[in-house]
């Protein structure tokens, strides 16, 4: 278990690119599984894209209903309760490639399948497993989740809604209003969050949707994207819930939110992922099919430096997410080995990487909003219509910066868990720190280094880096200290540091392993999409350097932390850009859709 690597350890260890996951390495079954995923959304989803648009429920749960016959609603249920039991890294794979189509359905699955069934497979009793888990598998039922209030959104602790205690202690009523409810208008059994009394903290409980127990549906949502998930308000009026249907223990809901939020943030990149793909591939089909000035859009260098971006942060992302993916597997793997239970071993996992479950969140789901307004943009007048897919794509990408906890409050949190870990002398940050203090005061190497080996400048540039972020976030700390968290701008400039390094190391390491396996100059385009990726994150590591380094400190030292900046994000050899974006654009153009 020691040597496997902790939670935010990324920053302070050098990961060799042996030790990473990436989906060169999916297995024969992995790549089964995925070819038949996309078989079933390029049969049941992308030719009915207008149906899901034009609000049809009945479709979307339809459609559902279908993946359930396919055992997809089941993957990552253990086979006791009816599931696959695949491993994590599996689960990815399928919620990547399902939800790439359109977000009224990858809505409704990563519902149903994360936030609707996870928590009792996680956190219910063996009765509440037996019960409730092998319908929900097999989508004979479906589930939601109720949280979120019309006052408790962020502050998801500080819902109203209600539970007392009957005379007879056998059962509980539940009174209170819950809003943006997701698949609330086809589902059979809610995970309900409500207060006892005055606890600290809400608790959560299962509860079936029948009629004639004080549950009553808003109407549909009226929203900018996902128009065909079902949306709606839930309201409770003295809901009797049996008192065997509390979800772990007393006081226990918010830690149960918290969880499965971890998990939900994670699959939300995922399914970010190939609709990035499937908008890449649109794109680059138009630019080749689109003529002017006699000659197809797709040989302009505006429309070819948009394509090979908008494919870099793609193969970025997904590199991003496939390594973390397969830290937890191995983590949970690791747990289950020592003894644990299924459930445990997969909280404790999931737990361990909830810094890289936020990263990825935040990343990917710009990434996707980027990826199709540029998809627009390509399709130029063309792309602002109903009739092409790119601004359904763009409007449905709007929510995933949104849901499973806003963007702002995930970069504060990947930052807040990181020093939080540092403290329990999980992860060793002030050590590190330190080291780049003193490296400060020292005088920098003026030799000539050797980079004739691949990727050599650009490792060491990532451990430049890392230690810019050291700089600023470890001077922050011992600034501020427990009061960090009401610095909540220069929180924000140091996430977006960490985020840039987590995801551009992961494209760099991805594209080494696969250079070593067959030959650097057999991925060309790989290395491309590494190289500007990491260009990119250097710039942005440079400006919230900047803006942080300003934020808290004057004088000498911040003429000292600002020289240091410069020295961390120096290139020796700056890439050119446009010879970059010209490789990938030309192999994308060729194949005539994204191809990595």
């Amino acid at each position: 278990m020691s040597d496997i690597t902790r939670g935010g350890q990324f920053l302070v260890k050098e990961t060799k690119c042996e030790d990473i996951f990436t989906p060169e390495d999916f297995s024969e079954e992995q790549l089964m599984m995925r070819d038949s995923v996309k078989e079933f959304v390029d049969k049941e989803l992308w030719p009915n894209k207008d149906r899901f648009e034009k609000k049809d429920y009945a479709f979307t749960e339809e459609c559902m209903r279908k993946a359930g016959e396919l055992g997809l609603l089941g993957v990552a249920v253990p086979e006791a309760y009816g599931g696959l039991e695949m491993g994590f890294v599996s689960t990815m794979l399928v919620c990547d490639y399902i939800s790439g189509a359109t977000g009224s359905f990858s809505t409704a699955f990563g519902a149903h399948t994360g936030i609707g069934t996870m928590p009792i497979t996680l956190y219910g009793t063996e009765e509440q497993k037996k019960k409730y888990v092998p319908k929900l598998a097999t989508g004979e039922w479906f589930g939601a989740y109720c949280l979120t209030e019309p006052g408790a959104g962020s502050d998801a602790n500080s819902g109203k809604t209600k539970a007392v205690l009957s005379e007879d202690g056998k059962s509980y009523k539940i009174t209170g209003q819950k809003m943006w409810i997701s698949n609330a208008g086809f589902c059979s059994v809610f995970i309900v969050f409500a207060r006892i009394e005055d606890d600290k903290n809400i608790t959560g409980f299962i509860v079936e949707n029948v009629p004639n127990n004080g549950i009553t549906l808003g109407e549909e949502e009226h929203k900018l994207g996902i128009r065909s998930s079902s949306t709606r308000q839930v309201f409770f009026n003295d809901t009797v819930v049996p008192v065997e249907n509390m979800l772990a223990g007393r006081g226990e809901g918010f830690k149960i939110a918290m969880n499965a939020l971890n998990v939900g943030r994670i699959k939300l990149a995922a399914a970010c992922l190939d609709a990035q793909r499937r908008t890449i591939s649109g794109a680059v089909k138009y630019a080749n099919e689109r003529i002017q000035f006699n000659t197809p859009i797709a040989n302009f260098g505006a429309i070819r430096s948009k394509l090979a971006e908008m494919a870099a942060s793609c193969y970025a992302g997904e590199s991003a997410s496939y390594r973390a993916a397969k830290s937890i597997e191995d983590r949970i793997n690791a747990r289950i080995a020592e003894g644990a239970s299924h459930q445990e071993a997969e909280l404790k996992g999931v737990e361990e990487f909830a810094i890289e479950c936020s990263i990825l969140k935040v990343a990917v789901s710009e990434d996707i909003q980027n990826c199709s307004d540029e998809g627009i943009q390509i399709f130029g007048g063309m792309g602002f219509s109903e009739d092409t897919p790119m601004e359904s794509a763009w409007r449905d990408a709007r929510i995933a910066r949104i849901y499973e906890g806003t963007n702002e409050i995930n970069r504060m949190l990947s930052v807040g868990m990181l020093i939080k870990k540092a403290m329990k002398g999980h992860v060793d940050l002030l050590g590190p720190a330190m080291k780049v203090a003193e490296e400060l005061m020292g005088i920098p190497s003026f030799d000539t280094p050797d980079y004739s080996e691949l990727f050599a400048e650009e490792k060491e540039l990532i451990g430049k880096l890392k230690k810019a972020f050291l700089m600023v976030a470890g001077s922050a700390v011992q600034k501020y200290g427990p009061d960090l968290d009401k610095h909540q701008q220069l929180l924000m400039a140091a996430a977006d540091m960490l985020i840039e390094i987590y995801v551009a190391e992961s494209a760099i390491l991805r594209t080494e392993k696969t250079a070593k396996a067959n030959g650097a100059e057999n991925v060309k385009e790989q290395i491309a999409m590494a190289q500007l990726y990491l260009y990119h994150a250097t710039d942005i590591v440079t400006l919230k350097g900047k803006e942080g380094i300003a934020s808290f400190a004057e004088g000498d030292e911040q003429r000292m932390m600002l020289m240091g900046l410069r020295r961390f994000t120096k290139y020796t050899n700056v890439p050119n850009v446009v010879a970059l974006r010209e490789i990938i654009a030309d192999k994308l153009i060729k194949e005539n859709h994204y191809c990595y």
